[in-house]
């Protein structure tokens, strides 16, 4: 009986070993037969697209057919005739073939993606899905267009025109025989990886420095961008192509004038950071007597279309105001580009709308 006893003992034993050998195999390694079969789950799964699938119906269906003027003027600074007017410049220079792995974007839409990354603080992301596409397409995209904008209308639209009506339209603003004013602004950027410090400008952050002589109505005739913010407005003006052309009389046409018994070349105007030259004006200092007071109020008024021309160029192109990420080489021509902009925006009449001013001034 006590035989039978343990006979029963050790089976049951060897029956609990057996099942918790069992489950042990099963959680940790599972048999051939069920590694066959998940596998051959796996293989039946069919890869359905390559790429993320991404929507252009806000593109084609509501802006190109339904937006009107005043949501073209918001959202791209221009209105939509305007707009397809500089497609049509840009276009030998934009447009890109189709390939067998996908359509080319269409220059409407390269330049319209460009348009609204300038003209608001939008990040890449944000824009990139406005348009359905991609985000390194989009930063892509942007320095694209600037480029063509730079190559094909810099030389055409930032010129110096009609001297004549120039110099007409500031002495009807009180002062005679003046060519344009003169100024600078810092651009923000963030902290380059070499020299970084050169960039710090007077007021703590990273800039570049924008040079710009403006005619009377406020457009860019002649720019130079690219110095480093630390870099003071005369030395920039000195080592500038417009200098040496003032300095050899070959910028404006021989017109003089004669004030008094003096005779006046043509000139232009600068604040008191600027060197006084034959042909640069800048304001009296220290104790002053009526007459250079009136000199100085005259002078002042006219020097103003430089500040509003900035003030303009920023509150049309709001990207200017954020500090741009791109690299030393890059900036600069995406700089040059707002600029072309903001002349084709002031040629063509196109409205500025109060509230980008104060939306200028709560980004600055």
């Amino acid at each position: 009986m006590q035989r039978n006893q343990a006979r029963r003992l050790r089976h049951r034993r060897d029956g609990l070993k057996s099942e918790s050998s069992t489950e042990l195999s099963e959680t940790t390694s599972p048999s051939p037969q069920d590694i066959t079969v998940a596998m051959g789950h796996v293989d039946i799964v069919e890869r359905r697209f390559w790429a993320r699938e991404t929507s252009t119906d806000w593109w084609d269906r509501i802006v190109l057919q339904v937006w009107d003027e005043s949501q073209w003027l918001r959202n791209f600074r221009m209105r939509k005739g305007t707009f397809l007017e500089l497609c049509e410049l840009l276009s030998p220079a934009l447009k890109r073939k189709d390939t067998c792995m996908r359509a080319a974007l269409t220059v409407q839409k390269r330049v319209a993606i460009a348009l609204w990354k300038l003209a608001t603080p939008d990040s890449y992301r944000s824009v990139a899905n406005h348009f359905g596409v991609g985000k390194s397409t989009m930063g892509v995209v942007v320095l694209q267009v600037a480029k063509a904008i730079v190559k094909v209308l810099l030389s055409k639209v930032v010129t110096l025109g009609n001297t004549q009506a120039i110099i007409d339209g500031f002495a009807a603003m009180g002062f005679p025989n003046c060519g344009g004013a003169i100024d600078g602004t810092h651009i923000p950027i963030l902290g380059p990886g070499h020299q970084a410090s050169q960039y710090i400008n007077r007021k703590g952050y990273f800039s570049m420095v924008l040079q710009a002589l403006v005619d009377h109505r406020g457009r860019f005739t002649n720019i130079n961008v690219g110095w480093p913010g630390k870099v003071h407005d005369a030395r920039v003006f000195r080592n500038s192509g417009l200098f040496r052309r003032l300095q050899e009389g070959i910028y404006f046409p021989d017109h003089k004038i004669t004030v008094g018994d003096v005779e006046m070349p043509t000139v232009i105007l600068g604040d008191p950071a600027y060197p006084l030259m034959p042909w640069l004006m800048k304001p009296y200092t220290g104790a002053l007597d009526t007459e250079q007071e009136l000199f100085n109020y005259r002078l002042s008024k006219c020097r103003m279309v430089v500040e509003c021309a900035f003030g303009r160029l920023k509150g049309r192109w709001r990207s200017l105001l954020t500090r741009c990420d791109l690299s030393e080489t890059n900036i600069p021509i995406v700089i040059a580009a707002c600029c072309v902009l903001h002349n084709l925006c002031e040629s063509k009449g196109e409205t500025f709308m109060a509230g980008w001013e104060v939306e200028a001034n709560s980004l600055a």
